[in-house]
């Protein structure tokens, strides 16, 4: 943040830069809630999921690619078109936190021809195009790497 302050505010004198560091100070005091609710956890422990997070990052970019390759198959193939077929899947999870939820269900309206409509309690309800990506999701890829991220010790055994 103090960066951003740097860089945006385009002042380095020493006025400036101590309100910067202030306001940064300010704004974690404030926030800190937001982001480390669970104070079960140490530092280790937050390194390691921010590790697995960086790791998680081109694993999505790529499910995310291969769902655009699909969703411009079925608006512009024939063969899409008759494979398009629109539904709602509902499926629980085994995810516990609502961080872990949080980052499944953007991670699914994130990926092209889905949309997480719904979450109540551990049921997901997600809008799909195609069985192609009803059945990608109901293998659970997503919410495994979501699990090795945040709740490794929820994964069940393969």
């Amino acid at each position: 943040m103090l960066l951003n302050w740097v860089i945006l505010s385009g002042k380095f004198d020493a006025f400036h830069l101590g309100l910067g560091v202030i306001s940064c100070v300010v704004v974690t005091w404030i926030s800190h809630d937001l982001l480390y609710h669970d104070r079960k956890k140490g530092a280790s422990e937050r390194l390691r999921e921010a590790w697995a997070f960086l790791k998680y990052l081109p694993w999505i970019t790529w499910e995310v690619v291969k769902a655009n390759l699909h969703v411009f198959k079925l608006a512009m193939t024939k063969e899409g078109y008759e494979e398009m077929s629109p539904r709602v899947v509902t499926f629980e999870t085994y995810l516990k936190t609502d961080f872990a939820k949080f980052v499944l269900a953007n991670s699914i309206t994130l990926t092209p021809g889905t949309i997480t409509m719904l979450i109540r309690g551990d049921v997901f309800h997600v809008h799909t195009m195609s069985q192609f990506l009803e059945d990608d999701l109901l293998t659970g890829g997503i919410e495994r790497k979501v699990a090795e991220v945040f709740e490794p010790d929820v994964l069940p055994q393969k």
